[in-house]
């Protein structure tokens, strides 16, 4: 018994061929957070690690702030 857009249409069951496809059941709008939360979270590791800078949280906005005292000359851990 397998969906209707299964190419062998040789699965036991509806779950084994949607297991088989690798069909995923989730929020886009989460999927779209956890893109935006990985994205901060490089930026933060990019400032420690490569430009030696020290955000106050892995924010976004608090890692750019950490940018902007860089460029002035302003260094603060």
């Amino acid at each position: 018994m397998c969906r209707s857009g299964c190419p062998t249409q040789d699965h036991s069951s509806w779950g084994e061929c949607a297991r088989a496809a690798g069909i995923q059941v989730g929020n886009p709008a989460q999927r779209s957070a956890t893109k935006a939360w990985d994205g901060e979270l490089a930026a933060y590791r990019k400032a420690r690690e490569v430009d030696g800078l020290s955000p106050k949280t892995t924010k976004l906005a608090d890692t750019q702030a950490a940018y902007r005292m860089a460029d002035k000359g302003v260094f603060r851990s």
